[in-house]
């Protein structure tokens, strides 16, 4: 079973309708009991960093997270917001993250990338930067829609799935054994967003 993270911090029922769609069973996830019951989680996320952050302690559901995916080694995704507290800390907020990968979230500045508005907001087109089944079939083609202020920086280069150019080359997706972070909302993605979930339901 499939378990999307729901603690009022992402659009849960547009995940769970792409699952529904692509044949894959899923569920909304707000206990440790139906947590404990995924094999695969879903951690989607809108809004700022320290309220996800603060949400997701008072959930009650880190410590069966960080067991599921650091012991186990249950296959987690992240979806923007989700992404962006599996790592070590933002500069839009002062709380930790969840330190599961070694980065950093940035803030977009203007000055980097003139005329690039911020938020960055829009499709654009992802570049593959290492294998694995979930993008493989991905080609200059690929393209996600995207609605964020901030961007994960990656300590170590291994851990870069995507990249996506805004100004600069920024990451759009990580990935490190079992956890994988999409910065774009695949589940707002039409026909690539439905490939990614099809793939998802079965690594």
């Amino acid at each position: 079973m499939i378990g999307v993270i729901d603690i009022g911090i992402g659009n849960v029922g547009s995940v769970l309708n792409m699952f529904k769609y692509v044949g894959h069973d899923a569920m909304s996830v707000s206990s440790i009991s139906e947590l404990e019951a995924c094999t695969k989680i879903i951690l989607p996320g809108v809004g700022s960093f320290d309220s996800g952050m603060s949400k997701l302690v008072s959930s009650g559901l880190i410590d069966t997270l960080n067991r599921k995916v650091l012991e186990e080694r249950v296959p987690i995704l992240g979806i923007c917001l989700g992404m962006q507290l599996m790592c070590l800390s933002s500069e839009e907020g002062s709380s930790s993250g969840l330190g599961w990968i070694d980065a950093t979230v940035r803030s977009f500045r203007k000055s980097a990338i003139p005329p690039k508005k911020i938020p960055h907001m829009g499709w654009n087109i992802v570049e593959v930067k290492k294998s694995m089944e979930l993008t493989d079939d991905f080609n200059l083609e690929t393209r996600f829609y995207f609605v964020h202020s901030y961007y994960v920086e990656c300590n170590k280069s291994s851990d870069v799935l995507l990249t996506t150019k805004y100004g600069d080359d920024f990451v759009s997706a990580f990935q490190v054994d079992n956890i994988i972070g999409m910065q774009f909302h695949p589940e707002k993605s039409h026909v690539f967003g439905v490939d990614v979930f099809k793939k998802y339901g079965t690594l």
